[in-house]
């Protein structure tokens, strides 16, 4: 038995029970249903579309989310989580919240306002070698992320700006 793709699962943070991407600024990890980001919510959902203004003008904006070990029973070891694709026309980076392991996650004031100034992001963790580390996470355990949209001026407006992140780790044999 090992844990599948489904057995790790990303929450909005901003309480217990939000369920507003745009809420989720820091705080505790949301339990509620909408507050799960499912596969049929692109990670696109975290953010706003970008309208032609905020392209203009380019534009940095912060989400916090939590990965979790849902399965019952087996945990994650070695846990890393990396961008597995980019934005087409923007930069996604990502940073763990230095709260750590089941620890409520810093909380900024609004999306343009960043975390601890201490939160490395990085754009170039693109593969379980260069990701960011989550060291082993038990059944039930999650791990607070940071993820910092940049919009560079003179870009286009889009309102389908995907990305991808994954979550990878061993169970025991």
């Amino acid at each position: 038995m090992a844990i599948a793709e489904t057995d790790l699962t990303w929450h909005l943070s901003g309480g217990a029970s939000n369920t507003d991407p745009a809420a989720a600024l820091g705080g505790a990890i949301s339990t509620a249903g909408g507050g799960v980001i499912t596969k049929t919510k692109t990670f696109n959902s975290i953010f706003d579309d970008i309208s032609g203004a905020e392209a203009a003008a380019g534009d940095t904006e912060y989400r916090c989310i939590y990965v979790k070990n849902a399965h019952a029973t087996l945990s994650l070891t070695t846990a890393k989580i990396w961008i597995e694709a980019n934005t087409t026309g923007n930069e996604i980076y990502i940073g763990l919240d230095l709260a750590g392991k089941n620890a409520t996650a810093d909380t900024v004031a609004d999306e343009s306002t960043a975390p601890d100034p201490a939160v490395t992001f990085s754009k170039d963790c693109t593969s379980y070698a260069t990701g960011l580390s989550l060291g082993d996470m038990a059944a039930g355990e999650y791990y607070g992320i940071w993820i910092k949209r940049v919009i560079a001026s003179s870009k286009a407006a889009t309102d389908d700006d995907n990305f991808t992140l994954k979550c990878q780790g061993d169970t025991a044999a």
